[in-house]
């Protein structure tokens, strides 16, 4: 596929789950709500997915392994796809996010986390 006259890798969804390690499900979703593009069509009506699919998928992926919310990254999102995002606004909203997952934590010395149990997506 030629995008802006430049050559461009085309991935199909199975693809891009497996490079992932993303359900295909999982990748659907995303798509209807819009935390990933659309991706375009091939001739024969494929969806052509690219590498910056691939880079936003691992993106998104890698932000709800850190427990962050759908409407967090999509937030996080929004400031880089705009362009226009400062440094301090992602500090702003990233530590926003590790705040309420550190506030959950009692400090105590009991054996239990909140803050590990966060990480591990408990």
């Amino acid at each position: 596929m030629d995008v802006n006259h430049r050559k461009v890798r085309i991935i199909r969804r199975s693809d891009l789950a497996r490079l992932t390690g993303c359900n295909l499900e999982t990748i659907r979703y995303y798509e209807s709500i819009g935390v990933m593009p659309e991706p375009p069509r091939t001739s024969t009506n494929y969806r052509a997915y690219d590498d910056s699919h691939v880079a936003r998928l691992r993106f998104v992926m890698r932000s709800r392994d850190l427990g962050f919310t759908l409407e967090e990254i999509r937030d996080l999102l929004g400031l880089g796809d705009g362009g226009l995002h400062t440094c301090a606004e992602v500090k702003q909203k990233t530590e926003a996010h590790l705040s309420a997952t550190a506030a959950r934590c009692s400090g105590g010395e009991a054996p239990d986390c909140a803050i590990i149990d966060s990480l591990r997506g408990l």
